[in-house]
């Protein structure tokens, strides 16, 4: 009678160290003076001195900022193409650019990765990008979780998931809350649909107009592949400019991150019950992968507007005096940025002017 191994039930451990050892350096690029040495603990360690030398501000009353999410369908987009060094970004930006929201300043981030066979190269792709992203999120990627599951997941399909940590000073949560009459709202470009409204993209794409991935599109520039491809933008660098010029939340009443649900719903979760916000539609530029989509699927305006950022990744609700001047920074920063809409006397809803 044969004995059963691990690997005979579709997990090979001797691949699962081989695949380990490739992650360390990809890992370490991230770590700023802030992480702890730790090397084959258990846990990711980070020192928590908010006063020290190590933060570039002083924190009177620290408040720990927390998020998580994945990237839904987008997978399989990843896997159609044979592409996996660029998912990671969007993971780390799904979480980094929602705590960012807050006001706060990114400083670890934990992946959960799982898989449905070990596969070394692929796990080293998804795992650059999630450092790409904490590089360019300026976060840690502190530690993290590959499971192996056979059955559960079938050949190369995987799942990713992950958690961001950050910190804010308690007077300076950016809440929402000091939204008023008059305030402006900024928009800043996204990249693309981002990480959101996959299923019906692929739905339209892929079933309904029959196209492949490695088809290229005139009006797109690339092929179909490269451009639901395109990471999500991370705002790190812009939010931290605004925040250095702007502190006071005299000036940043309410950030956004503009994820499923669109403008209108995105917005509406920060606003206070006295306050209503109301939007020139389309008055920024739309990317071209939107329209292109629309048309594919005969899908209308509202139901564009409920399920994809429509070519907006953030927003900033802001003091009328400052507005142009944050516009102008964001510029600066390399985003396309303009005033989409004001804030007039309401109930706490959002909606087209």
């Amino acid at each position: 009678m044969s004995r059963l191994t691990y690997k005979d039930s579709g997990v090979d451990l001797e691949l699962y160290q081989q695949a380990m050892g490739r992650l360390p350096a990809l890992m370490h690029r991230t770590f700023s003076p802030r992480v702890v040495k730790n090397d084959g603990g258990f846990a990711g360690l980070f020192q928590l001195d908010f006063n020290s030398a190590l933060f570039s501000r002083k924190y009177e009353e620290p408040v720990l900022v927390s998020g998580t999410d994945g990237v839904g369908t987008k997978l399989s987009v990843a896997q159609q193409v044979g592409r996996h060094d660029t998912i990671g970004i969007d993971l780390v930006a799904m979480c980094v650019n929602d705590i960012l929201c807050c006001g706060a300043e990114p400083l670890l981030f934990l992946d959960y990765i799982a898989m449905g066979r070990d596969n070394p190269e692929m796990l080293e792709q998804i795992v650059k990008g999630i450092s790409d992203g904490c590089v360019e999120g300026d976060c840690s990627l502190l530690g993290g979780e590959t499971a192996i599951m056979p059955d559960h997941y079938q050949g190369d399909n995987y799942d990713v998931a992950g958690f961001c940590v950050g910190v804010a000073d308690k007077k300076n949560l950016i809440t929402g809350k000091q939204i008023a009459p008059d305030d402006l709202v900024i928009g800043v470009s996204s990249s693309g649909f981002h990480s959101n409204g996959f299923s019906l993209v692929r739905k339209v794409v892929f079933k309904h107009a029959g196209i492949d991935v490695a088809e290229h599109v005139d009006v797109l520039g690339q092929t179909v592949g490269e451009a639901l491809l395109e990471p999500t933008r991370i705002y790190s660098s812009l939010v931290r400019a605004v925040l250095s010029h702007y502190r006071v939340k005299s000036v940043v009443h309410g950030i956004a991150h503009i994820t499923g649900g669109g403008l209108l719903e995105n917005t509406e979760r920060i606003l206070p019950p006295t306050v209503d916000l109301e939007f020139e539609r389309l008055s920024w530029e739309l990317p071209a992968v939107f329209p292109w989509v629309q048309e594919l699927g005969q899908i209308d305006d509202d139901e564009m507007d409920k399920v994809f950022n429509m070519g907006l990744g953030l927003t900033f609700i802001v003091s009328p005096f400052y507005a142009n001047k944050i516009v102008e920074l964001a510029q600066s920063e390399g985003h396309q940025a303009c005033i989409i809409g004001k804030a007039v006397p309401g109930t706490g809803t959002s909606r087209w002017a």
